[in-house]
């Protein structure tokens, strides 16, 4: 019995996640309250809250459902790597091509990108979204400098600098496609754009230290 309703309850749940993805899509953060989305999940409002606390808390759960970016980044911890951009790349291209495929993952990278306004938790929603942010720049930090000693990167590279234009690039790719995904081939363009920017990296002076 205590296992039927535990199942129950997990099932609840993801109803109530899977009607809350809908209602961000299509209408916002800020519009819509948790009875909108304990409606089209069938359940009451305190049902909802039962599960979660507000709507920071249902974004949170939402992002997990995905491989953001940082998460992508950090799978398999920090430790040393013998192929650093191979492995950059590779985890960047493995995470567009799943965005490409799935479209649960486009909904949620949609809302979290264009559709969450300011709402009373959007501190709370800030904070999470900064701290995923900190984690992908400090992991690719740490895979620049991997592949400076490792001889695939200029020992002058500011790996730093190079971190934040790298994410910024990838991310902005990610950013301009989910606006308009009948613009271009993303998995295809995708690997290009990867490509091209760890050219630009390993090969550009001004991402150099200053002498």
């Amino acid at each position: 019995m205590a296992r039927r309703r535990k199942e129950e309850a997990r099932e609840t749940r993801e109803r109530i996640l899977d009607a809350a993805i809908t209602v961000f899509h299509e209408r916002g953060v800020a519009r819509p309250s948790l009875t909108d989305i304990a409606e089209l999940a069938g359940v009451t409002r305190g049902a909802v809250y039962g599960h979660f606390r507000n709507k920071a808390d249902l974004l949170s759960a939402m992002a997990a459902r995905i491989d953001l970016p940082a998460d992508s980044l950090c799978e398999g911890g920090l430790g040393p790597c013998t192929d650093p951009l191979g492995e950059l790349r590779s985890r960047w291209l493995a995470l567009y091509r799943e965005i490409v495929r799935n479209r649960q993952w486009q909904l949620i990278f949609e809302i979290l990108f264009h559709r969450c306004e300011l709402v009373d938790e959007s501190g709370e929603i800030r904070d999470r979204m900064l701290e995923g942010h900190g984690r992908g720049i400090d992991r690719v930090h740490r895979l620049l400098q991997q592949a400076v000693e490792a001889g695939q990167l200029a020992p002058d590279i500011d790996t730093r600098v190079a971190a934040h234009f790298l994410h910024a690039a990838l991310i902005g790719l990610l950013h301009d496609w989910l606006l308009r995904p009948e613009a271009f081939d993303f998995a295809t363009q995708g690997e290009r754009f990867i490509d091209a920017t760890l050219e630009l990296i390993a090969h550009s002076p001004q991402l150099r230290r200053a002498q």
